[in-house]
């Protein structure tokens, strides 16, 4: 066996683009870190903001959906772990990997739970909660069903380790709490001074389905912080903004849509008070994490806190509901004490969630170790995972066999 690591992404690292993207080069890194020789295919198309690695012991290769050349790639490399990024992906190759490489430990990384974030997306359409959500849909099933095809999932948060083993019963051993590996050793130029800092801000990638309703929830907010606050300005940075989203630009009023930046710390360090109204999502949101980074109080919901700290550690406010998150706003904002108390908040916090990702990391290798040791004994003990596995349950390898013979006819 090699001491290969395939890593199948769903698309390209790109590290400035989204915290998805910084925690998928932080797995890279791990694993070289640990000797592997990291080899990144995606069937997704190049960007000119993909990450560069430079490493000897990392290698990129362009796949095709539905190709067999996927399967002389995978018996090339010759993987002793093979790691599926998103559920989607799993679907699409883990058929043609258990095939190629029988004895590669299998890994999805989950990033967040998709459907998770679908379900409560369809609640908030519907009027009702994130809280109301249904859980069991053909969504929830395609995605639990992956994870319990693979030998172990990374799961992003404690909140959605619960859920998986509570509600749908995955069992524990095939999870692995792995927290957002952002990169928080950055130190701020600029000290947590209230007087040195100004305005609001807004991070979050717009091709993200939850920061893109949370513009629109900022554009229905701001006028009544704006008229609280004259001469203070809204500023919206992320990746990709569409034209609906460049459209509300309107510095008459103070909201700004400024789109991409370079450096995502530098703009954190002088704003005053970020704003994150999400009304759904999963995961761990990454926004927050450089807001409490850079001890910039922040204003969200429980959406937006989930998997970070508890309401009353926050720093800054946890609210839910539109009113509330325009009087803290307001608040945070305008009183020196109620922001410095709220700044203070944010190292313990910070040196919290860091000890979760480096006893996290140290629990993924020990894990993967403990396993490679009997993989065959330990999938025996994996029902549930020879039931998915069993042919007449196979769905999505005979479609993308058959897709891949209809291609091949047409050619």
């Amino acid at each position: 066996m090699t001491n290969n690591v395939l890593i199948i992404g769903a698309v390209w690292p790109e590290s400035n683009s989204s915290a998805a993207g910084q925690n998928m080069a932080a797995l890279i890194r791990h694993f070289i870190a640990n000797n592997y020789a990291v080899h990144f295919a995606s069937a997704a198309a190049t960007s000119e903001h993909a990450d560069s690695i430079e490493s000897a012991h990392y290698t990129t290769h362009p796949i095709t959906l539905n190709d067999s050349q996927f399967d002389l790639l995978v018996t090339q490399i010759n993987p002793a772990i093979v790691i599926f990024d998103r559920f989607m992906t799993e679907e699409q190759f883990s058929s043609r990997v258990r095939n190629q490489c029988p004895h590669a430990l299998l890994i999805l990384n989950t990033e967040d739970l998709h459907s998770l974030r679908y379900a409560r997306h369809e609640a908030v359409k519907q009027g009702k909660t994130a809280a109301e959500a249904c859980l069991n849909t053909t969504f929830s099933q395609r995605e639990i069903a992956a994870i319990l095809r693979c030998d172990i999932s990374l799961i992003i948060s404690r909140p959605e380790w619960e859920l998986l083993t509570e509600y749908y019963q995955v069992p524990a051993k095939q999870l692995v709490i792995s927290p957002l590996q952002q990169t928080l050793d950055t130190v701020s130029s600029t000290s947590a001074n209230y007087a040195a800092r100004s305005h609001f801000i807004s991070i979050g990638n717009f091709r993200h389905a939850p920061n893109w309703d949370a513009v629109l929830q900022l554009k229905q907010l701001w006028p009544a912080i704006r008229s609280a606050i004259p001469e203070a300005q809204l500023h919206i940075y992320g990746a990709y903004p569409p034209k609906k989203a460049t459209q509300l630009h309107n510095p008459k009023s103070g909201f700004l849509v400024k789109g991409w930046v370079d450096d995502v710390n530098e703009v954190m360090a002088s704003a005053r008070v970020c704003l994150a109204p999400l009304r759904f999502g999963a995961g761990i949101k990454g926004k927050l994490l450089t807001a409490i980074l850079h001890a910039t109080p922040s204003v969200t919901t429980a959406i937006g806190a989930e998997g970070i700290a508890k309401h009353n550690d926050w720093p800054g406010a946890i609210c839910e509901d539109t009113s509330s998150i325009v009087e803290q706003a307001i608040t945070l904002y305008t009183n020196q004490q109620r922001w410095e108390q709220a700044s203070e908040r944010a190292l313990p916090v910070l040196t919290q969630f860091k000890a979760l990702q480096t006893n996290a990391v140290t629990q993924l290798f020990a894990t993967i170790s403990h396993i490679q040791q009997d993989l065959p004994g330990y999938r025996r003990s994996l029902f549930l995972q020879s039931l998915l596995w069993h042919h007449s349950l196979r769905a999505s390898q005979f479609m993308s066999q058959w897709i891949e013979a209809k291609n091949n006819n047409q050619q």
